[in-house]
């Protein structure tokens, strides 16, 4: 059987050449893992139409697509295209989940949440010519999951092919979140088994890795079972964490020791009325400095995560976010405008209140207003939004942010990892294009690898926070 699978790229930009960076960082792991699940004959191709021209004058017997909110109209044309020719097409993905009947009009099989139980369903419906119209899934466990299908991807064109993914979901269930609307309907976090994601860990070639985990420290056992087993595998890693569990226990220090370099926190709003409404309760009462002091200490650098036209917010908002991630010395930050996907309970609420604007999805990217705003007008919100990205990265800020560390080669560090990423981010986007960044990796590894300081916890990576 011959089986294609698409990730389709943002309507934005047809050719990959001209994209940003940010869709050049990380492979499509959902659909390799999906791969997995295919017989030993299959013939099994897979396209990422973010960092390659997608070839669509094939015919295979299967294609599957995932869709998310802002490929959607680009997902629903090639879904066409491919129905036209006589293939079976199969959608699946967040915006499938939030909403079945939209993209059921484009395809012959639908998948409704995670697909590790209903893919390997459809696949043996197929096979015996009787494939169902909805897939929904029903058993959430990872116990029986096969390696992830790393063959089927061009590490060469990505920034961190070394992506990884050992969990599903978030114990948290924040009202703006989109994931959690796809984890509805049973359990909403569960982890793979230590060991399998130990020896998925050493399928990987070199240092650096990047947990993808929405939650990486979210079940306590697993994550000190995950960190003790990852000591003395001399591993970098990167990922992401709220801040009540960096604060709890000696977790974080554990994931320090085991190579966590670089962490993406959510700390969303400095306001706590807005982390009430948003129902971002793992917040609320949480010491936000402290967590910071206690990264900083363990030489941890940090990309905090920041949501704008929160019904409390004022015109104010976004000096004071800046000026306090500056004056905290966040190394990156990722701001965001609110976005009600469709599917979660704000959404919900602000599509009873009347104020979604429209359901043009390939502009609910979180740059663009499109919800009625309060406290804020639509145009004060946009143009604040792009005032904080372009203050926090001034020179000066970055200068600022550095010298809150207390030793010089932290300061160095934040400064070159904070102004190299955005200030030369043409610089990278060129040379992931050109094939030309893995030729630098073995020599950043090594000029950044060696760490003398007071901690003595290994390694640095050589990737700054990604934001």
């Amino acid at each position: 059987m011959r089986i294609k699978m698409i990730l389709p790229a943002l309507t934005e930009a047809k050719s990959p050449f001209w994209r940003p960076i940010k869709y050049s960082l990380f492979p499509p792991l959902g659909l390799a893992t999906l791969a997995a699940f295919c017989a030993p004959d299959d013939e099994v191709e897979l396209q990422d139409e973010h960092v390659e021209v997608l070839r669509t004058d094939d015919c295979p017997d299967v294609v599957v697509i995932q869709v998310y909110i802002t490929n959607a109209w680009r997902a629903y044309e090639l879904a066409d295209s491919y129905r036209a020719k006589g293939c079976h097409v199969c959608l699946g993905g967040l915006h499938v989940t939030s909403l079945p009947l939209e993209a059921g009009a484009h395809a012959d099989s639908v998948f409704i949440g995670p697909g590790e139980d209903t893919f390997p369903e459809f696949l043996a419906d197929f096979r015996r010519g009787a494939p169902r119209r909805v897939y929904t899934n029903k058993e959430r466990s990872l116990a029986t999951l096969p390696p992830v299908r790393r063959d089927l991807i061009r590490r060469e064109r990505y920034l961190v092919p070394n992506s990884i993914v050992v969990s599903r979901g978030c114990p948290h269930h924040c009202d703006f979140c989109y994931k959690d609307a796809f984890f509805e309907g049973g359990k909403s976090f569960y982890t793979q088994q230590v060991d399998a994601a130990l020896f998925e860990i050493d399928r990987l070639p070199g240092r650096h890795l990047y947990f993808l985990d929405d939650h990486l420290l979210g079940q306590q056992r697993f994550a000190t079972a995950l960190f003790d087993g990852m000591q003395g595998m001399g591993r970098l890693f990167q990922g992401a964490s709220t801040i009540d569990a960096i604060l709890r226990g000696d977790l974080i220090e554990r994931a320090a020791k085991a190579g966590l370099r670089s962490i993406f926190v959510g700390f969303e709003t400095l306001n706590p009325n807005n982390l009430v409404q948003s129902n971002k309760r793992q917040n609320l009462g949480r010491d936000y400095e402290a967590a910071i002091r206690r990264l900083h200490d363990l030489g941890i650098m940090m990309n905090g995560s920041f949501v704008f036209g929160l019904d409390d917010d004022d015109k104010d908002v976004f000096k004071r976010t800046v000026d306090w991630a500056v004056r905290n010395g966040l190394t990156t930050a990722t701001f965001h405008i609110l976005t009600p996907y469709p599917g979660t309970r704000l959404y919900q609420q602000m599509e009873t209140e009347g104020r979604i604007l429209h359901r043009d999805w390939s502009r609910y990217d979180t740059r663009q207003v499109v919800y009625k705003t309060k406290g804020l007008t639509a145009d004060e919100l946009k143009r604040g939004y792009d005032r904080a990205y372009n203050d926090f990265y001034s020179w000066g800020n970055v200068l600022q942010a550095s010298l809150r560390h207390e030793h010089l080669r932290d300061q160095l560090r934040h400064f070159t990892y904070a102004g190299g990423w955005k200030k030369f981010e043409p610089l990278w986007n060129f040379m992931i294009k050109t094939r030309g960044l893995n030729k630098m990796l073995p020599l950043l590894e090594r000029i950044l690898s060696t760490d003398k300081g007071r901690r003595n916890t290994g390694a640095t990576s050589p990737f700054p926070a990604i934001a």
